[in-house]
């Protein structure tokens, strides 16, 4: 990726109100990922990033600044500006949940592609370090997985060495992991083959294998704020309605912006 496109991105990103600054005495939660995770808007809709049901997880006081970006790599969304946009206003006391690998492992774009055991670290390193450094806590979330069925009914998993790549990474660098790709897996397991399609974006035009739609962002979601408790990033009084029925009217998509990231 050339400078110049660096700089025009970068650009791009300054005209855009910064969100997530927290308040004197206020937490921001920070998310950098893919499509996954990221916010939609109401000509996506049903489909529905992760992202968009996490706050319903979290206490009030505790706010959420989401900026996964459809089709991004740990890679791309570094050359894009995209992390220094966070850490040009992330807080010591804050979180920066870092989920990627959707997108790295797409070997024929170099512009996104990264290889687990070395350019991935190393990107995600710039993550780890970059949260640090501003005295706010980097956690590692492994890449929630498709929907996808041998023929014997069994969830197999879809990322290859990536998870193994973060979950290596984590334990070296001493930051705390979130391993969604193993608890979706066996949420989908659990589910099956028909029952999942009511998890992911399949309607009567499209059957969509990767993205969800609301109830599956909000069990995805359910799964990370069950995470943060497990690990003891969050304390128990950071995060409610673990065991609570979220409604799925909860989710609203906004009208699209001409400001909103493609």
């Amino acid at each position: 990726m050339s400078l110049t496109r660096r700089q025009v991105t970068s650009a791009a990103l300054a005209a855009v109100p910064l969100v997530g600054r927290s308040p004197k005495g206020r937490r921001t939660v920070y998310i950098a990922g893919d499509s996954t995770a990221a916010q939609k808007y109401a000509d996506a809709a049903p489909e529905t990033g992760w992202g968009m049901a996490f706050p319903f997880f979290l206490r009030k006081e505790l706010e959420v600044a989401n900026h996964a970006v459809n089709g991004r790599s740990s890679k791309s969304f570094v050359d894009e500006g995209r992390l220094d946009a966070i850490l040009s206003v992330i807080r010591p006391g804050d979180l920066l949940i870092v989920q990627f690998a959707h997108n790295d492992e797409k070997a024929t774009d170099p512009a996104r592609y990264t290889e687990p055991w070395t350019t991935y670290q190393e990107y995600l390193r710039l993550y780890i370090d970059g949260a640090r450094s501003r005295g706010a806590r980097p956690v590692l979330a492994t890449p929630v997985e498709r929907r996808r069925f041998d023929a014997e009914g069994n969830a197999v998993p879809t990322h290859g060495d990536y998870p193994a790549a973060m979950r290596v990474l984590a334990v070296a660098e001493r930051v705390a992991l979130l391993d969604i790709e193993a608890l979706s897996l066996a949420l989908w397991q659990e589910l099956g083959v028909e029952e999942t399609k009511k998890y992911f974006n399949w309607t009567d035009t499209e059957q969509d294998n990767t993205h969800f739609n609301p109830p599956g962002a909000i069990a995805v979601a359910r799964l990370v704020a069950q995470e943060l408790l497990r690990t003891r990033v969050s304390a128990r009084h950071d995060v409610v309605r673990l065991h609570a029925d979220i409604p799925t009217s909860w989710i609203t998509w906004p009208p699209a912006s001409p400001l909103s990231p493609s």
